[in-house]
């Protein structure tokens, strides 16, 4: 279908009749933001893609630029130019706005010399044609993302009346328009006066720090917020169950100091004890509590070093001090009766061990923004498993709790000896060349607010100390800090930093934790991502409120390490284990909410892909890992069905590495053999054909059979139609193959048991084999092995739809194509690229194919666009082939056409559905193509129109090759 007709077809669809079946590419779209999109969005796609583009808008803030800065940089490299037309209309642009804009090399900028400019448009200029946004968003972070804002997406041909309009419109207003040059930003930043206008900008939200009370009614005016009323409830709850101890996990910077004061408040303890790890921590905690507590300042005492305030009504103390034994012997056991452990998840040490036991108070309050550890100690257990309250990065975000972040994963450098990665010699960290790609992406990426307050993580000692004299050798203010420096110096550096004097503390990993700059307003990480555990930590230095700041950057250098995978991981708080989930959330970064943006340059990103391609993440060490955090959370014996409650490994990765989760649990010795060979070969069975939830029928059928022996097919029908299941002959004789076993082939039979685990009576009832019933009956672990398989594949089976046989851009195998299509058996061994049978003719196709690959076979396939896939046919075949033909004339013959693809081999078995296709009968040809010797064969070249548009983010994921 060429541009014309689509364009065509999308209008009258948009403008005239909404039924009107037509391709979505090109329809007018109402674009909004709510949970599941955004403005933004949208505009990145266009921008992404575009030859050029023109933005006319009025107000443009740092955070909303911010959202861009990566994508300006990857077309600047592909040589790709725009304008930006902005304004001072109101006084809203800042200075430094303009300044961020003149970073941008590839964006001309100017200044509308016109009264009132409130104007709101974006033009982007395609190869075929031009797409328009035009409404209520400005270029800033909450008008792209969270504000509630209506624009108009339209598209036009280079001739059409309304585009030519539009840029007739801006070039006359751009000809009269100042140039934004250095010199015109000085006298702006001369003549700026401030206005205050609360409609676009972020609002921080101060800490109750900003309240200086000096008694107990006034620290009473300072309430809780949101988060912190839900978890103060949660954990009265814990308290009225009539336990003693509660574990609480929020994210850094969610505020759980002053969560920990409140809930004192509301306890009215006698005494109470904070107990911290570092002493720069005390002075802190102890100012929150005087603010939210009140009362007289001798009410609240420290213990440490030299100060020894022990009577005190509210005692804040290092772990250090408390634990020493002339300390505890002058504290009676009793002394306390509320207890709190601050960073809790270092509680495996004797230090605390010895606390812990030698107090009896009456509630123990542990608070961590890390519980899973990989020391043996189970924080979980300390805790009796009673979590009061969990809150992680993402909902935080949500919940507008933390400082909105911009990431930007970054290139690293390219010696000519190659990329950086883990055998990097330290020399190629610390020269002139890196040292100034370091600056060129910290100056070009920024810091919200005036100045600098920055934290660089290095990966070693030397390299923070060297790059430190590097940076101060080039006009900026820093200081390496490492484990050889005093808790004094850190002190006394820090508060250097917050008060302006240094730009940057450069460090390994002693501020992972423990350090509070609110502040902050860069974190730039100059080592590989070692575990996502650490790496949100570090992220979480910039992520407290602050009134300088209205955002923190975050600027990851990414050479080619091969833990590069973690970013997502991190990130997006995902334990999967899954790389689908992975690449998913490369792709797509809905999962951070409120202004906060995740941005990766091209070859980054790139880099990313292949380390999650290269990665083995069914390596037993990491599932053993995920398993024992996962036991130590519940403090038992998970089930399958427990890893998809908690977040946790997807159970599909359990069973890909190990057949079932019995083996898995068996390989840990977890569990002694308590099964049949033959109870081990039905769970096989269900593991490796039922569990992932494609088809819910025969899931429903399972579910049934375990809770009541014996099921009618006219019951079980009835109960297909309730779930909104298709029910038709076909597929229930498909479900009873899958079931009775005789859809797989001997092999797989063999494997399964070789009977039939469900069978139809003569009475028309379904029921298990008489072995498998008597089993079930006699060994509870079977059984309860049996439940916990059919209850995780319902939980995975709401993924899928239950209507339709397959799910669009869910990934399928051969095999599972011909039992969803109902074939009466597995013919995936044989069906290679296509095959048609029963009505269907799924299309397989391996988008980057191996260079390897013989060249009779290495097709010119590809999208032209969204809506429409070149194919090629099997070699050696002219339009007059049979097969051929039955393809062209699928849409005459009654034949379904599924087209399936997966970006390249490193994606397995597995290829996305992109839906049903038909041929465009115009763009159909016969060619030739060269075997392994040279010689010309024939082959059968169309285009194959999809029936809906493809998703924007796949699609460009699939056709994107990775470099």
């Amino acid at each position: 279908m060429n541009v014309l007709q689509n364009l065509q077809e999308s209008l009258y669809k948009g403008f005239i009749d909404q039924a009107q079946h037509s391709g979505e590419r090109f329809k007018p779209t109402l674009l909004v933001n709510n949970a599941s999109e955004n403005v933004l969005n949208t505009l990145l796609e266009e921008l992404d893609h575009c030859q050029s583009f023109l933005f006319s808008v009025a107000f443009v803030t740092e955070s909303g630029l911010a959202t861009l800065k990566s994508h300006f940089l990857d077309l600047n490299r592909k040589g790709i130019k725009g304008r930006i037309l902005t304004s001072t209309f109101l006084n809203f642009n800042q200075p430094k706005v303009f300044k961020e804009l003149l970073k941008i090399s590839n964006v001309e900028v100017r200044l509308a010399n016109k009264k009132g400019f409130h104007s709101k448009g974006y033009i982007f200029n395609h190869d075929t044609h031009h797409s328009l946004i035009v409404g209520s968003s400005n270029l800033t972070a909450n008008a792209l993302k969270v504000n509630y804002e209506w624009n108009v997406k339209l598209t036009s041909l280079e001739n059409g009346e309304i585009v030519n309009h539009f840029n007739e419109q801006f070039e006359d207003v751009w000809e009269s328009s100042i140039p934004l040059t250095e010199e015109w930003i000085v006298h702006y930043e001369n003549t700026y006066v401030p206005v205050q206008y609360s409609g676009e900008a972020n609002t921080v939200t101060e800490f109750p720090g900003v309240y200086q009370p000096n008694a107990i009614e006034e620290a009473l005016k300072i309430t809780p917020n949101k988060m912190q009323v839900a978890a103060l409830q949660e954990i009265q709850t814990v308290r009225e169950a009539g336990n003693d101890k509660g574990l609480v996990i929020s994210a850094t910077g969610t505020g759980k100091t002053y969560l920990s004061a409140f809930d004192v408040r509301s306890f009215a303890p006698k005494r109470m004890l904070f107990i911290v790890h570092r002493e720069q921590i005390l002075q802190k905690a102890k100012s929150d509590f005087v603010q939210i507590l009140g009362g007289v300042e001798s009410d609240f005492g420290i213990l440490s070093g030299s100060s020894r305030q022990t009577n005190a009504r509210y005692l804040f103390a290092t772990i250090q001090t408390i634990s020493k034994e002339e300390t505890l012997r002058q504290l009676a056991p009793e002394a306390f009766d509320y207890i709190l452990i601050d960073e809790v998840h270092k509680a495996g040490a004797k230090s605390y061990q010895k606390v812990i036991d030698h107090f009896t108070p009456k509630f123990l309050m542990g608070m961590t923004a890390t519980p899973e550890r990989t020391d043996d100690f189970n924080i979980y257990e300390l805790f009796d498993y009673n979590i009061a309250y969990e809150i992680r990065l993402q909902e935080a975000l949500e919940e507008d709790m933390l400082c909105p972040f911009h990431y930007f994963g970054v290139t690293d450098m390219e010696y000519e000896e190659g990329v950086i990665d883990e055998t990097t010699l330290f020399s190629k960290l610390v020269t002139q060349e890196r040292v100034n790609h370091i600056l060129q992406k910290i100056d070009y990426y920024g810091h919200s607010g005036e100045s600098v307050r920055g934290l660089m993580f290095c990966s070693r000692k030397e390299e923070a100390e060297k790059l430190s004299l590097a940076l101060n050798g080039r006009g900026l203010r820093t200081v390496a800090l490492t484990g050889d420096h005093s808790q004094e110096e850190r002190i006394r550096q820090v508060e250097r930093l917050e008060n302006g004097l240094l730009d940057y503390i450069l460090t390994v990993d002693i501020f992972n934790e423990g350090i509070d700059i609110p502040s902050v307003n860069q974190v730039v990480m100059l080592r590989q991502t070692q575990s996502s555990i650490i790496f949100i930590q570090q992220l979480g230095r910039g992520l407290r409120k602050h009134n300088s700041k209205e955002y923190v950057t975050i600027i990851d250098f990414i050479g080619n390490y091969k833990n590069n995978y973690l970013i997502p991981i991190a990130l997006s708080g995902d334990r999967s284990q899954n790389k689908d989930n992975i690449r998913r959330h490369m792709k797509d970064t809905s999962y951070i909410k409120g202004v906060s943006t995740v941005n990766f340059e091209e070859i980054a990103k790139n880099r990313v892909f292949n380390a999650i391609s290269r990665s083995n993440l069914t390596d037993l060490k990491l599932l053993r890992e995920a398993y024992v955090e996962l036991k130590n959370r519940i403090g038992e014996v998970p089930r399958l069905h427990d890893f998809l409650i908690h977040n946790s490994i997807d159970p599909l990765v359990i069973v890909q590495k190990h057949v079932t989760y019995y083996r898995f649990l068996l390989r840990l010795k977890e569990i002694e053999e308590v099964l049949s060979i033959y109870e081990e070969q039905v769970l096989t069975m269900l593991s490796q054909e039922v569990l992932n939830g494609k088809r819910k029928h025969e899931i429903l059928l399972l579910d049934r059979l375990l809770k009541e022996e014996r099921v009618s097919k006219e019951s079980y029908l009835l109960q297909l139609r309730e779930a909104g299941c298709t029910r038709d002959e076909e597929t229930i004789r498909s479900v009873e193959r899958i079931l009775d076993l005789s859809f797989f082939n001997s092999g797989p039979q063999k494997k399964y048991g070789n009977r039939p685990i469900v069978v139809l009576d003569q009475h028309g009832d379904y029921t298990f084999n008489e072995e498998m019933a008597a089993r079930i009956k006699s060994n509870h672990h079977f059984q309860e092995m049996l439940r916990d398989l059919v209850d995780t594949a319902m939980a995975l089976s709401e993924a899928y739809s239950c209507e339709k046989a397959l799910t669009l851009y869910k990934k399928y195998t051969r095999k599972d194509t011909c039992r969803l299509l109902n074939w009466h058996s597995d013919e995936s061994s044989t069906m290679y690229g296509y095959k048609t049978k029963h009505g269907a003719c799924p299309i397989f196709v391996t988008y980057h194919k191996n260079e390897e690959v013989e060249s009779s076979v290495a097709y010119t396939e590809g999208f032209v666009n969204p809506e429409v896939f070149k194919w090629s046919t099997r070699s050696n075949r002219t339009l007059a082939s049979e097969e051929v033909q039955k393809i062209i004339q699928a849409k005459e013959l009654g034949i379904d056409l599924h087209l399936f693809v997966k970006k390249d081999d490193d994606e397995g078995t597995d290829f996305y559905y992109l839906g049903e296709v038909t041929p465009d009968k115009n763009a159909i040809e016969q060619s030739t193509m060269s075997d392994k010797n040279g010689k010309e064969i024939p082959v059968v070249h169309m285009h194959l129109v999809m029936e809906k548009s493809l998703e924007s983010k796949l699609y460009h994921y699939i056709s994107n090759e990775v470099s």
